[in-house]
């Protein structure tokens, strides 16, 4: 073995490299605040191995990166683990790359014969940052699209050439599978080559000059092995500990009870980059918030001021330092700088989580776009999973999201939608038609033929009417039902509701079928109903809305397409327009049949639901 080894030391020198880098002299001994540089090399070999077996399951496209994203962290071995390790190791690099920072200028470590090699680290440093830009676009979730399209144009203001430099890095006018692909191809290939390639330069250069010692006490001279390795890779291991502490942060505080763990370790993931939904929590990471909150100073015209300007300054100021340093006072100012810029850049940051945490309508943006998260995983483990259009489309198609969305825009207005919990949506203004929450249900009817509730805001109070003749009978027939009457009624409201078959009462109105039966053959003959009212074959149009299939789906449709009809409210409709597309007049409503569809979807529950554990 020994031969075999002194054949290959022969042929590479590897003793004498070996050598060169253990027992390096450190002037003045071994110090913990020499650890922030291996710190450095051992996050970013990290995040070279994890995003390497992260590239191998990723899929780079517009229709097919959240997908890719999702498939690693729910679906792949251990895929969480692998992006919590990348994403939260990303983040301590720009804190390890603070402290170094600081060491080296408090230490006096960037004045000569070492400027040069101070000034590689500033360009290490923005290649660390420009790698946190490209990689929080790489999901293409709704928030990494949105912050990324806020960061890139700041572009645009750049005088004289910013439109093209935006359409350069976006890849032409829109936000899609050029801006992936170019961020990507950033993110994956050039950048990390050129941090490589500066990270060698930079380590040669500290080789060449040695470690600087603030106050070199030749007593305490020693080598780098074993003493400073072992500082190193306590270090190391204490940077790890951290990292691991925030990948499983949410399973160490008990903040979630999901049953798979991907739903609550690792890198979040919100939902799929839609371009056509709004997203007002969009925030970028947050060692870049102090810049956010520093635009808000600079709006309008003077936005080249926070965007190009002061950071300019600022990052000029900071390579001019080796230079300064050089005279007596220089590198107290030096040191003076620094941590006003860090004061000032935590300031900024702790400023803009303040403003955001006492902001309601971002609180609430936020709160929406986790439902959206959380609802849009919950579709991709349906049995159906994502279909070939994308992920993006899962909610677009989901009455529970898309539906609510859509009724709070159209139907909110005039109708409320909640339970006697507080449950559902508040309405935009006070409510002017029934509350729509469990329409067609059992409790709802039940409610609606009591003569106390009947003419309530919850039903007709609100309405022309509440002093018209279902009010009347209501109060007048059912006010003091005896025992019979109240069990007729009773089966009467099983066999209505059941007309709905909804979703959430399937098992009930399987288990009441005969009573149901019962109390079709009340309404046709006993009650009174038929009167004013159709139900299957008996009764006529034209009165009073037809009750055949009522609540059900078609049903719905056709009443929200047209409540005017005759088979409804005729020429007695109070106000509620028809959202129906009519051919003589196209722009008589906005909404589309599928539109339609998902409203009358959501009223009825009608949406898929996750098994327990799922």
């Amino acid at each position: 073995m020994r031969m075999l080894f002194d054949w290959f030391d022969d042929r590479t020198g590897i003793r004498q490299f070996v050598h060169a880098a253990l027992y390096e002299h450190i002037p003045g001994g071994s110090r913990w605040r020499y650890v922030w540089g291996s710190t450095l090399v051992f996050t970013f070999t990290v995040q070279v191995v994890t995003g390497a077996f992260l590239w191998m399951a990723y899929s780079p496209s517009a229709q097919t990166a959240w997908e890719s994203v999702y498939y690693i962290q729910h679906e792949m071995q251990g895929g969480w683990f692998l992006r919590g390790l990348h994403h939260y190791t990303a983040q301590a690099m720009v804190v390890l790359l603070a402290l170094h920072m600081m060491q080296v200028v408090v230490d006096g470590a960037y004045r000569a014969p070492r400027e040069v090699n101070f000034w590689l680290g500033l360009i290490l440093l923005q290649l660390v940052l420009a790698l946190s830009l490209t990689g929080y676009l790489l999901p293409w979730d709704q928030k990494g699209y949105w912050a990324t399209q806020v960061a890139t144009k700041l572009m645009g203001v750049v005088p004289g050439i910013g439109d093209k430099l935006q359409s350069l890095v976006v890849g032409g006018p829109n936000y899609g599978h050029h801006t992936l692909s170019r961020f990507f191809a950033l993110h994956a290939g050039i950048l990390p080559g050129l941090l490589i390639a500066v990270l060698v330069a930079h380590v040669a250069l500290f080789r060449r000059h040695g470690i600087h010692a603030r106050d070199p006490d030749p007593s305490r001279d020693s080598t780098f092995w074993p003493d400073q390795v072992l500082k190193d890779s306590v270090a190391c291991l204490a940077v790890l500990v951290v990292i691991l502490g925030l990948v499983a942060r949410h399973a160490i505080t008990g903040g979630e009870t999901h049953a798979r763990p991907a739903d609550y370790l690792g890198a979040d993931l919100g939902a799929p980059a839609d371009a056509s939904e709004p997203y007002p929590a969009a925030r970028p990471e947050w060692y870049f918030l102090f810049l956010f909150q520093l635009l808000k100073y600079f709006e309008g015209d003077k936005e080249i001021y926070g965007a190009i300007v002061v950071p300019g300054v600022v990052m000029f100021a900071i390579f001019l330092m080796p230079i300064v340093g050089r005279w007596r006072l220089g590198h107290g100012f030096n040191v003076g700088l620094l941590f006003c810029l860090l004061i000032g850049v935590a300031g900024l940051t702790v400023q803009a989580m303040v403003e955001d945490r006492k902001d309601p309508r971002f609180q609430q943006a936020v709160a929406e776009a986790e439902a959206s998260a959380r609802r849009v995983k919950q579709l991709a483990q349906s049995p159906t999973g994502i279909p070939p259009t994308g992920a993006v489309t899962l909610l677009r198609d989901d009455p529970m999201s898309e539906g609510r969305k859509l009724f709070a825009r159209y139907c909110a207005v005039c109708h409320s939608f909640q339970s006697d919990a507080g449950e559902g949506l508040a309405h935009a203004q006070a409510p002017s038609a029934s509350n729509l929450h469990g329409f067609a249900t059992r409790q709802w009817l039940s409610r609606l033929l009591d003569p106390k509730g009947v003419d309530s805001v919850d039903y007709f109070g609100a309405t022309k009417h509440r002093e018209g003749e279902m009010v009347s009978w209501v109060k007048e027939n059912l006010a003091e039902l005896d025992g019979p009457g109240r069990e007729n009624l009773r089966k009467a409201v099983i066999a209505l509701s059941a007309e709905a078959a909804l979703p959430a009462q399937r098992a009930a109105d399987a288990k009441d079928a005969k009573q149901a039966a019962e109390g079709r053959e009340l309404i046709k003959s006993q009650l009174g109903c038929i009167d004013c009212h159709r139900f299957h074959d008996a009764g006529e149009l034209g009165t009073a809305p037809d009750l055949t299939g009522y609540g059900s789906r078609d049903w719905l449709i056709a009443f929200v397409s047209n409540p005017g009809d005759e088979r409804f409210y005729a020429d007695r409709n109070d106000r509620m327009p028809a959202y129906a597309p009519h051919a003589d007049d196209p722009h008589r409503n906005d909404l589309s049949p599928k539109q339609l569809a998902l409203i009358v979807d959501f009223l009825r529950g009608d949406w898929y639901e996750p098994r327990p554990g799922r």
